[in-house]
């Protein structure tokens, strides 16, 4: 009688404990999406949510034009959906009046959305874009400069300040982006949203409570636009910025946690039970996403 069977359940054993939950059924999302390099032709639509979704008929961001340039080309990720790209060309045109040349311009999403292959977690619906704070010097970089050219920080490196970088002209662009009636949030570093509260004023609360702070965003900021019209699957962010800001301008205890408790956390609880594990976004499979994305993923 052959071994085959035998050896092949011992190898099987092995194996599968090794593989994220899910992977042994079907592909993982972020390689199926990962590996398109053209978007679906069909109507524009975000499907899902943020940081769990797809996205049909996104268009892709010029790789230059007269106001900007997107970095880090070889990632195949300036694809949005037609407002995001409408905005980020706005955008664009609003940091030259803001005394810059124009905008670097990082990940918005991939051809079809979808988990990315490396990096963030969100960026899954084509409404997400990174906008780095590095001021332009030209906007005729070659391919090559573009993936070795960095961003700067803008804030300390114990995170509680902004340093030497910050400029009005960074003020001015965020007020820009926020002040936009097509945007949902902005994500920044906590020393920049605490620099900007150091300066406001009430009329600034209007604008002021859609810039949030969140780790990871001293060398650019994040733009988050609203769910758009004919996106019926689209997802809307909760709870909602104004729902975060109590009616404010998020300049509040809420604020002040990130220079406290984050930075200098209380020593955990030894007997306290460990943490539900939380499933990484490189897990997920197809069906951890909208039934939706099944086709977008597999349309010619």
């Amino acid at each position: 009688m052959s071994r085959f069977p035998t050896l092949l359940a011992a190898i099987l054993a092995a194996i599968l404990p090794l593989l994220p939950p899910g992977a042994a059924a079907e592909d993982l999302a972020h390689r199926l999406f990962g590996g398109q390099r053209a978007p679906t032709r069909a109507t524009p639509a975000a499907i899902g949510a943020y940081a769990k979704g797809c996205a049909a008929g996104l268009v892709a961001l010029p790789e230059s034009g007269p106001t900007w340039q997107v970095m880090r080309l070889s990632r195949n990720r300036n694809w949005g959906h037609p407002v995001m790209v409408a905005f980020l060309e706005d955008l664009s045109r609003a940091a030259t009046r803001a005394g810059w040349r124009g905008l670097y311009v990082g990940d918005i999403s991939q051809p079809r959305g979808g988990p990315m292959t490396s990096g963030h977690t969100s960026h899954q619906i084509g409404l997400d874009a990174d906008v780095w704070f590095l001021p332009p010097r030209r906007l005729n970089l070659s391919r090559a400069e573009r993936e070795e050219i960095g961003s700067i920080s803008v804030r300390t490196a114990d995170q509680r300040r902004i340093n030497g970088n910050w400029s009005a002209a960074h003020h001015a662009l965020l007020r820009a982006a926020a002040s936009d009636p097509r945007v949902d949030r902005l994500f920044v570093a906590a020393a920049i949203k605490i620099e900007m509260c150091r300066t406001a004023t009430p009329a600034d609360t209007p604008w002021l409570q859609k810039v949030r702070p969140l780790y990871g965003h001293d060398t650019h900021f994040h733009v988050r636009l609203k769910c758009p019209a004919g996106s019926e699957g689209c997802q809307t962010q909760t709870p909602t910025v104004a729902e975060l800001s109590r009616g404010g301008n998020g300049c509040d205890e809420t604020l002040t946690w990130w220079v406290t408790e984050y930075l200098n956390p209380p020593k955990p609880d030894p007997d306290a039970p460990p943490p539900p594990r939380v499933r990484s976004v490189r897990e997920y499979t197809l069906a951890d996403l909208p039934g939706q994305c099944r086709d977008v993923v597999a349309a010619r």
